[in-house]
């Protein structure tokens, strides 16, 4: 049987792809050094034979004693909140965590994916967004310790494979939501559902005419494995398409929440990018991948799991 190293492996969206993995017959060595992620993710699959969990920092040095056929670099603080009370180690995760399991997946042999995301894209001026455009982000701004950090990681990623041979795949992942997530981290949607389901009102920022696109959870993993077993070697978009603006996703979940709240406005943060859109059609084309589960169907469930996190 294989065997797969998931960093970040006790985050959201690690710990669905552990799942994964584990349903396809891999042995699963996830590693977190807990600081975002939470082994309540995990803990369903202690006694598994074929899952570990090490509780480790990435960005210290790197030993596996069990060689690894993948390599999956999934650690980072995700939400600004995180990077914002983390701004080293957010930067340090990667640069220097993305270096140490490159080096890993080289002296084995690995193939190595890294979760990237659009923010390398920054406020874009391009819409919807495709894998040749370079970006819009403000490297000294607040939300620059993450988007740079990526950025860095994904040509530490390109030159292992140029430098090295590493059989590497470079995943930009779009906003993901579902079961898992905290409620507390600051994203729009763990915020927005906590505040429906407490009664309180809904902030959106600005007028509300921002714009996002939702991937639920078990869609994104499913092309992150594609792309895992694929031949493609540059930047994939891994989202959904469908674009809502803010004001009407927030709308929707107090409606699919039965909640009573309002809405209410409040400043933008400093550079929150206004549009967010991939364009998907190399993931069509190369991993036959795109999103299946609506929008509706995937915050229904995500609400009931909120809802236990709640009560």
């Amino acid at each position: 049987m294989a065997h797969v190293l998931v960093t970040g492996g006790a985050g959201f969206l690690g710990s669905h792809l552990c799942d994964l993995l584990l349903q396809h017959g891999y042995v699963v060595t996830a590693m977190d050094n807990l600081i975002t992620g939470t082994t309540a993710n995990i803990v369903h699959n202690q006694g598994n034979p074929s899952f570990s969990f090490v509780k480790y920092d990435v960005t210290e040095y790197l030993y596996l004693r069990d060689k690894a056929d993948f390599v999956f670099h999934f650690a980072s603080p995700a939400s600004p909140i995180d990077y914002l009370q983390y701004p080293i180690q957010t930067l340090k995760v990667g640069s220097l965590g993305t270096h140490k399991t490159l080096g890993l997946a080289h002296a084995h042999g690995a193939t190595y994916v890294l979760a990237s995301t659009s923010e390398v894209y920054g406020d874009p001026l391009v819409h919807p967004q495709t894998e040749d455009y370079w970006g819009n982000v403000n490297p000294v701004g607040p939300r620059g310790v993450y988007d740079e950090a990526k950025r860095f990681a994904e040509a530490m990623v390109m030159a292992y494979h140029k430098a090295h041979g590493v059989d590497t795949k470079i995943a930009r992942i779009f906003n993901t939501y579902g079961p898992r997530m905290r409620t507390n981290d600051g994203r729009v949607v763990p915020t927005l559902i906590s505040q429906a389901l407490k009664g309180e009102p809904l902030t959106v920022y600005g007028d509300g005419s921002h714009t996002r696109s939702f991937c639920y959870v078990s869609d994104l993993i499913e092309g992150i494995y594609r792309l895992a077993l694929s031949d493609e070697h540059e930047p994939v978009n891994l989202g959904n398409p469908e674009e809502h603006t803010i004001l009407d996703f927030a709308r929707m979940i107090v409606r699919l929440a039965g909640s009573k709240s309002e809405i209410v406005f409040c400043k933008s943060p400093t550079d929150d990018p206004r549009r967010r859109r991939p364009d998907i059609g190399k993931a069509k084309t190369l991993l036959g991948w795109e999103p299946k589960v609506k929008l509706e169907e995937g915050l229904v469930e995500t609400i009931e799991w909120f809802r236990t996190k709640t009560e």
